[in-house]
Parts: structure tokens; sequence; C-alpha cells
């Protein structure tokens, strides 16, 4: 059950980007980050944060609490809390248009919960072990590199990759 619900919540997300991008002119899944669908002032960025984003970290989150009461799932109720950080971090604190490294205090909150998603989440993935523990260093390392302007041109796919690897892992946990 938990790890369908990790599907749908990952499908959801899927979903709702596919669709936002297409609607944005100019928006690139390879180049532009998940964020930037919702950034401070674009087109549709409250429809974007309040009704994808938000959702999305509070379903995370509600995973989270139906997963607590086992033990074994500890990995998985850290992944999904840390991922729910990183959505609705999101909602609450749109990126600056391009979300750079520097920014408004809004950009700055964003990037402290985007950083508990990315290195919370890998942390929970290396403290599962095992299989888990290579995806935990691409997504520690994957998280740092969308900040490096370096990655720019394909700042969006890495985020895509990682993103994709974190909700994986996350339905994998759930099922244990």
């Amino acid at each position: 059950m938990f790890t369908l619900a990790a599907l749908v919540i990952g499908l959801t997300l899927l979903i709702g980007v596919t669709f936002f991008s297409i609607r944005r002119p100019g928006y690139s899944q390879r180049r532009d980050t998940l964020s930037e669908l919702g950034e401070w002032g674009a087109p549709g960025w409250r429809v974007v944060g309040w009704g994808l984003f938000l959702p999305v970290g509070l379903a995370l989150w509600a995973l989270a609490a139906a997963m607590a009461g086992d033990p074994q799932l500890a990995p998985a109720v850290g992944l999904a809390a840390c991922l729910g950080i990183g959505y609705v971090g999101a909602a609450l604190f749109p990126c600056d248009p391009g979300s750079p490294l520097q920014g408004s205090w809004r950009q700055q909150l964003h990037n402290l919960a985007g950083a508990v998603e990315y290195v919370g989440g890998g942390a929970c993935l290396y403290a599962a072990g095992g299989v888990f523990t290579g995806p935990a260093v691409l997504a520690l390392a994957g998280g740092v590199g969308l900040s490096v302007s370096a990655v720019r041109p394909v700042r969006g796919l890495l985020q895509r990759v990682i993103e994709t690897l974190l909700f994986v892992s996350l339905a994998v946990l759930a099922a244990q």
C-alpha cells in the first residue's frame, strides 16, 4: 500500500510538471529546474506552487506519518519527509527567476528546503545501505551540482534524474 502511494505521488508530480512545462513558453526540461515552473512572478506561478508543489509535499508528509509506526520503514519515512520539505518549501518560498544560488530571502529559504530534500534524502538512502548507497551518493552530489553554474545547460535534466531516483527509491523502501 505504501509503495503504491509513493508511486501515485511521483506520477502526480510527473504529470503536473509535464502539463505546466508544456504551457510555459521557452521552458526547457533539460535546462530549467522544476522550481522555475513556479518561480516568483512567472505565469501561473501560484497554480504551480499551491496546486502542484504544496499537495505533493503534503502527500509525502502524510505518507511519512502513515509509515512512521514501522521501524523497518525508518529510511522511507525520512526520505518521504525530506522530499516533502523540498516541495512544501518550493510552494511557500518560490524561487527567484532562474533559481539562482544567491538571491532574495525567498530564494535562500527555497535553497534551504532544496538542500534538506537532496542532502537529507541522500542521507536516508545511505542509511538504508545496500543497493541504495550508489543512489545516495548521486543524490548528494547532484544536489550540490544543481547549484553549480557549470551544469546550467543540463541542470533540469540532472534534477529530473535525481528526483526519479529518489521517488523510485522511496517506492522500493516503502515496500520493505
